[in-house]
């Protein structure tokens, strides 16, 4: 269970420190708040510039509801230390 939590820890920091990275998470949270991930993820399928691979991804975090409201709460906590 620690291994999970800290693996979770490392994840949400490395989004903290990419800033492409933490505006798309914010977007999808935003989104996902809002009842407008199903508009994102048509795009996201119609998206020609994107790989399989990272559509499937991208797809996965969109609809993880519950992992998005966790990397905003800790983008806006962190930010406010930072």
């Amino acid at each position: 269970m620690l291994g999970l939590w800290l693996h979770e820890m490392e994840s949400l920091e490395a989004i903290s420190q990419d800033d492409e990275a933490k505006r798309i998470f914010l977007r999808m949270a935003a989104l996902s708040r809002d009842g407008q991930m199903g508009s994102f993820l048509t795009e996201l399928a119609r998206d020609e510039d994107l790989d399989d691979e990272t559509k499937g991804t991208l797809r996965e975090l969109a609809e993880d509801n519950t992992f998005l409201l966790a990397v905003e709460d800790y983008l806006q906590r962190t930010q406010r230390l930072h």
